[in-house]
């Protein structure tokens, strides 16, 4: 089993819903196991039409390589309602991220692991660090609470909400 980082977000409708019905379907996937999530975060858009984002981090361990990891993503993502097609810049009902699969450093076409933006995004570091503090960037060999530490303060990020797992996925981390 590896262990993976997702990062989750959503600005259109009702944010909390989409993120909450995107981990349970991954939580029912085959081949992945959820393990934490970081608290919900409010995040200012930027370059982007919608609302204000609802950003948070899932772990998980997982049997898929990275590809296929990456393929169940796009299911999750297009059975909540986002097409794989869509204009740049438009609001999102759901975005999943794939941001670390274990220490995996690749650079392909359609995949990119660390995501290659993650190290710039506060929304993005501020949940992870929130679940794992001292975990190094594979490229960088820096903390994710240091590169955090390196970002502006804008866009702003605020945690909003701690417990938002739907009942039947918190139900399996009790188990």
């Amino acid at each position: 089993m590896s262990r993976a980082y997702i990062g989750i977000g959503s600005n259109l409708g009702d944010r909390q819903r989409h993120l909450e019905r995107a981990v349970t379907l991954l939580h029912s996937s085959p081949g992945i196991r959820l393990l934490r999530a970081s608290s919900l975060y409010e995040t200012e858009p930027v370059d982007v039409g919608g609302d204000w984002f609802f950003n948070g981090v899932v772990e998980i361990e997982t049997s898929l390589p990275p590809h296929a990891l990456l393929e169940v993503l796009l299911r999750v993502e297009e059975a909540c309602g986002r097409p794989r097609e869509r204009e740049k810049g438009a609001a999102r009902v759901l975005d999943l991220d794939l941001l670390l699969y274990e220490d995996r450093v690749l650079e392909e076409p359609h995949l990119q692991l660390p995501h290659p933006r993650m190290h710039l995004r506060r929304f993005v570091l501020a949940p992870l660090a929130e679940l794992q503090p001292d975990l190094i960037h594979p490229r960088l060999g820096i903390s994710v609470t240091e590169l955090l530490a390196r970002l502006p303060v804008v866009p702003q990020v605020r945690p909003i909400l701690q417990d938002w797992m739907p009942a039947q996925v918190l139900g399996a981390y009790a188990q």
